[in-house]
């Protein structure tokens, strides 16, 4: 058996985590979040409740629990909120990394943080896994810090960078971006949508089972996890649109200079996948398949 502790395990990726490695025999889950439980159905793991923030609370945890590796989910991943409140983006998403990675040194704990294509600028993606970061903005710089806070240690560790994660929507969490365009061209409500930015979407199912392959092997260095279709923002709700059989007039085609915030966003990032496919043979769904995963069969 294989003692894996989740944080953050009531947020998106967390949730699906926890959904995936509860249902495993070889697997004992130890999951954490911040305040309750919020899944109603309990078996198959306990939870304990985490603040990743408390250096004495995450040193308490792994020093009852002893877990073999942590899976890292915890943190904030609003680009804007970052800018707004940066001491405590600095606090969540870099110092608690520091606070792990103590707790791991001292207790022999294999730690898999989760990062982001934010660490680069957008300017010459798709990117490989040994290109240099460079972050434009509060949330990138926080998630390229705390990259560092692992490669500067001692312990057994690995990064997994992600892009524009979708899937079927938490209970109580918040909306990612196939759930707020279904909505959205639900509504009928009018719409700006960026046509400059261009991302590999992520199905969150197959970033989960690539996140837990990695803690089980205890592969070491950093990953990149994500779809291989490039699609712009304005691409990606049109396909939502065409699998729902719903109209996008409603919908404005904007550059992101017609938007505030746009300068903290990289115009275009994407992976290159191929070390993940070699090591931990990672294939990723189609963006088709992943729609049809999350919203049903598409509508003729």
């Amino acid at each position: 058996m294989v003692r894996i502790l989740v944080t953050g395990s009531n947020g998106f990726l967390g949730h699906r985590l926890v959904a995936s490695l509860r249902l495993r025999t070889d697997v004992e889950l130890i999951a954490t979040s911040l305040g309750p439980d919020r899944r109603s159905d309990t078996e198959g793991y306990l939870y304990v409740p985490m603040d990743v923030t408390s250096e004495q609370a995450v040193q308490e945890v792994c020093s009852r629990y002893r877990p073999d590796a942590i899976i890292h989910t915890a943190a904030i991943t609003q680009v804007d909120q970052a800018e707004q409140q940066p001491a405590y983006c600095r606090c969540l998403n870099v110092g608690a990394v520091a606070h792990l990675v103590g707790a791991c040194a001292r207790y022999g704990i294999h730690l898999l943080q989760l990062s982001t294509d934010f660490v680069f600028d957008g300017l010459s993606g798709p990117y490989a896994e040994s290109d240099p970061v460079s972050p434009i903005s509060v949330y990138g710089w926080s998630k390229a810090a705390a990259e560092k806070l692992l490669s500067d240690s001692e312990i057994s560790w690995a990064v997994v960078r992600t892009i524009l994660v979708y899937g079927q929507e938490v209970p109580g969490g918040r909306s990612n971006i196939v759930q707020w365009a279904t909505k959205v061209l639900q509504s009928g409500n009018p719409v700006q949508v960026v046509n400059d930015q261009y991302r590999m979407p992520t199905f969150v199912e197959y970033l989960a089972q690539a996140c837990i392959e990695i803690a089980l092997r205890k592969e070491r260095g950093i990953f990149h996890i994500s779809g291989e279709e490039e699609v712009s923002i304005f691409e990606l709700v049109g396909h939502v649109a065409q699998h729902l059989g719903l109209s996008m007039e409603m919908v404005q085609s904007v550059n992101s200079s017609d938007l505030a915030g746009a300068e903290l966003r990289p115009p275009r990032t994407g992976f290159i996948l191929g070390k993940a496919k070699s090591r931990i043979h990672y294939e990723p769904v189609s963006l088709e398949t992943g729609l049809t995963k999350v919203l049903g069969p598409a509508i003729q």
